[in-house]
């Protein structure tokens, strides 16, 4: 008997599994990204020069676009069409990074106007084409912003190759990445900062006076705030790594991207860009106190 109802049993889930499958969710129209994507530094390296001048211009067309690439604007799919890349806009100073292992890109650009701009764009990468266009734009009223100030900021710092002893493992990068944006969780992490080092926030500047002995150690917000959804792109070359990541919940937090420059196994130099409302940042890199935070409750 009890065989019987046991076969009957695998008879009834065998027969409801085409019915489940019915209702799944439809497949993708875009194309897969991959465990192990296959790619060239060389190939990532013209990929972000083609999509600075296509900026420029307004345009995607230079890129080797995957006839199924998957389009992002602040963490939202969007048709192709509708992406800031088709605004022509004059950059003012722009940055790439590239990751050879992941096969991912990532360019900061900055735009002073005549509407201002800073705009983080990662490219996905796979057997030469480009599977994903992710971009973050921030502009006048995002969390600290100033254009003025990022590119003042930005222009003057060294983000250039390391020489051959100062690099630091992927393996390092990730676990100093992941703790700084685990502090935001845990006020007891153990964060590598270096010295000196600096962070641009939207246009907010951490060592507005240059000194040698310039900390990043400037606080955490106090309460428990998790960063999830982390992707990360480590360039050896640079000793960069980027994570794009939201705050808050996997679906609807705020989009977020961290860069961090390693030295010596050290972060000596961090960005992040956040399109989300909030206080600004003047001309000089300072955070313009009165200015409302929207966000607070």
């Amino acid at each position: 008997m009890i065989r019987t109802t046991f076969a009957a049993a695998l008879l009834a889930a065998a027969l409801a599994t085409p019915a489940l499958a019915q209702n799944g969710p439809p497949p993708s129209p875009y194309t897969p990204r991959v465990d192990k994507p296959v790619c060239t530094m060389d190939q990532l390296k013209a990929a972000t020069a083609a999509y600075v001048e296509g900026q420029k211009a307004g345009s995607l067309a230079a890129l080797p676009l995957h006839e199924k690439a998957q389009y992002l604007e602040d963490m939202k799919t969007i048709p192709a069409a509708e992406g800031k890349w088709n605004t022509a806009l004059k950059v003012d100073h722009a940055m790439s990074f590239h990751d050879p292992a992941r096969c991912k890109t990532f360019s900061e650009i900055v735009v002073t106007g005549p509407v201002p701009y800073v705009i983080g764009t990662r490219l996905y990468m796979d057997q030469g084409k480009v599977i994903r266009v992710d971009s973050l734009v921030t502009t006048t009223g995002h969390w600290l912003f100033n254009a003025n100030a990022y590119l003042k900021y930005a222009s003057a710092e060294d983000w250039g190759p390391l020489m051959k002893y100062q690099g630091t493992s992927a393996a390092e990068m990730i676990r100093g990445a992941n703790a700084y944006l685990d502090a935001f969780a845990d006020k007891f992490t153990d964060i590598p900062w270096g010295q000196p080092c600096a962070r641009l926030e939207g246009g907010a500047y951490t060592n507005r006076e240059g000194r040698a002995d310039a900390s990043c150690e400037v606080g955490i917000p106090p309460g428990v705030l998790y960063i999830v959804n982390r992707d990360y792109l480590i360039d050896p070359e640079k000793g960069v790594i980027n994570v794009f990541c939201r705050f808050g919940n996997s679906e609807t937090g705020a989009p977020d991207s961290h860069t961090f420059r390693f030295i010596d196994g050290k972060i000596r130099l961090a960005h992040t860009l956040n399109p989300i409302p909030g206080p600004q940042a003047d001309d000089n890199g300072a955070i313009v106190r009165g200015s409302p935070d929207p966000n607070a409750s």
